[in-house]
């Protein structure tokens, strides 16, 4: 589902009526955002479609690359930050990895499990807690479906150069920063007790 519920997004002068009624809204800072959301809905479909092609979900899809890049050797991990757990992964620790609560995590590795694309099995360090690992089917469909996926990414991408690429992500992170400033605030204020 969109995050964005607009096909046509409102014109800079619409924008900038509608700021005489709402001193607080910024003309510039609602494009800018609203056209963020538009592209992430847009790219989200292009992928969900891809994905959606080959009966996979974004979330499911999510949990097999991380214990794809975990099991990957060292020298060769792609998509890979230093922290990266190598081996099996504890439904737990996908769960922080992937920004979910254990709960829907389960739901995505039961769901994986059942077919065939990951097992479930005592953790060699710790027998109480249980590791999931991809199976061969798991890395087999990986295999078979990564290059055509990043081809697609790249084929989406293609339009900006390299130096636009950088700037694109440089720009995104401070967004992310700023946005992950202002969740931290809210959150803190919601638990904050009431007088």
């Amino acid at each position: 589902m969109p995050y964005l519920l607009l096909k046509d997004l409102p014109r800079y002068e619409c924008l900038l009526e509608a700021a005489k009624e709402f001193p607080d809204l910024d003309p510039s800072a609602a494009e800018a955002f609203l056209h963020l959301l538009h592209t992430g809905d847009e790219v989200f479909g292009v992928t969900d479609q891809n994905l959606g092609e080959h009966d996979i979900s974004q979330g499911r899809f999510g949990v097999l690359m991380l214990l794809w890049r975990g099991a990957q050797p060292r020298e060769t991990r792609l998509l890979c930050a230093e922290e990266c757990l190598p081996g099996p992964r504890t439904p737990a620790e996908l769960a922080e990895a992937a920004g979910v609560t254990r709960a829907t995590m389960t739901g995505l590795v039961d769901t994986l499990e059942r077919d065939g694309f990951v097992k479930r099995q005592p953790d060699p360090e710790d027998r109480r807690q249980m590791s999931v690992r991809l199976t061969a089917r798991g890395e087999k469909f990986l295999q078979a479906f990564l290059p055509g996926h990043f081809k697609a990414i790249a084929a989406l991408m293609s339009p900006l150069s390299e130096a636009e690429r950088k700037t694109l992500v440089r720009l995104l992170g401070k967004i992310q920063e700023r946005a992950a400033v202002l969740h931290h605030r809210a959150k803190g204020a919601a638990l904050a007790p009431t007088g």
